[in-house]
């Protein structure tokens, strides 16, 4: 999937690909045609860079209630006859999800077209799975045909359904298919729910990788062996090393990270820094100077997991560092420095906006930093993040940030908060917006109501206007 075009933020568009509850609030005062054209473009072209982790269903959902809007144009998806071709979750996961929702709230015409695509469309799976939340079991026992007419009487027919029956994510209707008494039903679904116990156990019963009684150097060259195959698995042959290695192994260890082939060497960096070894950050640093990237980057990802009070000195002196070793200590300050510390991550901060933009990987561990260290003057460069990031995560971050750093927090961006696409950051606004303002109390008083809110933004939302919170 290629990245999605995201419009600026100021547009309408930009809003809610952003899922910004200002997206909702500036919908609802646009022409509806304009908004519902805005919200049927972001349902249609997924706008989040990473869909598995993003919110956006139930937010365009109730964005669909808020206008009236219609589901032709998610059916016209849907049944596009690119569905066939383009099989990948993520050109209808979006569509189905927000129609989830949508049937949630009662509406028919949503429950109907996860009904028809879950018989006939590509991405059956994830409509069956929307459906084994919200349809009755009559609804749900109708599509048993159509889906199981999906695998043919084969080996391999026998085989995929077994795997759909082993992976699918909500087991209800396999569990009432599986009680129907027509042979080519019940049995056929029993006999798929019992192949794909066995091939689970027989797969705990063949596990590949380390065995008891391995040496330091079978792990060392399980991880290149790894390495070679394209697998990184450095980690994971760190901790097979603290299980087979003993005080008398250290030399070999150190002298591996130093300069053993590329598998070993990454593999005792990161078994080194788990160990804490004194010895480890000059190891990092001469890795990160070496000419291998693969051993560069996994030297500064076994930087980051250190804890002591070492690593956090030694990050003192790297955060000046131009490269990849001075980001990581920056981030390592901002997860674990103190005080004095302030000005590092300030600075790392500004300069991971000013020279990679709002959407950088680097810039969350950043901006928690900020908000952890209560750096007053990151105010703007947050409000910035806040404003311009594609990621929902990203801006909840900056958000919570915000409420450490910023005293207009509270009449500001957390009144927005509230309209947020993720409930992390609409539960955040649930505790600080400024109830002064109208809007705040009839918002609190509807995400009190509905039943599709997540239990902890109502919980958040509940001790602002429960009994024996201040009047809202």
């Amino acid at each position: 999937m290629f990245d999605p075009f995201i419009a600026p933020s100021g547009t309408l568009l930009g809003l809610l690909q952003r899922g910004r509850g200002d997206g909702t609030l500036h919908a609802l005062a646009a022409p509806r045609p304009e908004a519902l054209a805005a919200l049927n473009h972001c349902v249609l072209s997924d706008p989040r860079h990473d869909w598995q982790v993003e919110n956006r269903s139930l937010y365009y959902a109730r964005l669909y209630l808020d206008l009236d809007g219609g589901t032709e144009e998610i059916a016209r998806h849907l049944w596009d006859p690119e569905d066939h071709l383009d099989t990948d979750d993520s050109r209808t996961g979006l569509a189905l999800a927000v129609l989830g929702h949508l049937a949630s709230y009662g509406r028919d015409d949503a429950l109907v077209l996860l009904r028809r695509y879950a018989a006939t469309g590509a991405n059956w799976a994830w409509a069956l799975d929307e459906l084994a939340l919200r349809d009755d079991d009559a609804g749900l026992r109708s599509l048993a045909e159509p889906v199981l007419a999906r695998f043919p009487a084969t080996e391999d027919g026998a085989a995929g359904l077994a795997a759909a029956v082993r992976d699918s994510f909500e087991p209800r209707p396999w569990r009432l298919w599986a009680d129907d008494p027509r042979e080519t039903v019940g049995a056929r679904v029993r006999a798929a729910s019992e192949r794909g116990s066995f091939d689970r156990w027989q797969r705990q019963m063949r596990p590949g990788g380390p065995r008891p009684g391995w040496s330091v150097q079978a792990v060392f060259d399980w991880a290149q062996e790894g390495l070679d195959r394209g697998n990184a698995l450095h980690v994971p042959a760190a901790r097979c090393l603290s299980a087979v290695a003993g005080t008398e192994d250290r030399p070999v260890i150190v002298e591996a990270a130093r300069g053993g082939p590329e598998g070993a060497r990454c593999a005792s960096l990161h078994y080194l820094a788990e160990a804490q070894d004194p010895a480890v950050l000059d190891l990092v640093e001469l890795a990160v100077a070496g000419p291998s990237r693969t051993v560069a980057v996994a030297a500064v990802a076994a930087f980051e997991r250190m804890c002591g009070e070492e690593a956090v000195g030694r990050a003192r002196r790297w955060a000046h560092r131009p490269d990849a070793l001075g980001a990581s200590a920056a981030g390592v300050l901002a997860c674990r420095g103190a005080a004095q510390d302030a000005p590092l991550v300030l600075a790392a901060l500004r300069e991971a906006v000013r020279g990679e933009g709002p959407d950088t990987p680097g810039l969350w561990t950043l901006v928690d930093g900020a908000g952890r260290l209560g750096i007053v003057c990151a105010a703007p460069v947050l409000r910035h993040v806040y404003r311009e990031t594609s990621s929902s995560h990203l801006r909840g971050r900056a958000a919570r940030a915000l409420a450490a750093t910023d005293p207009s927090f509270a009449s500001g961006f957390a009144v927005e908060c509230l309209w947020d696409c993720e409930e992390t950051t609409r539960e955040l606004a649930a505790h600080h917006a400024e109830t002064g303002d109208i809007r705040v109390a009839e918002r609190l008083r509807r995400l009190a109501a509905d039943p599709a809110e997540e239990a902890e933004v109502q919980t958040a939302v509940r001790s602002r206007i429960g009994p024996d919170a201040p009047a809202v």
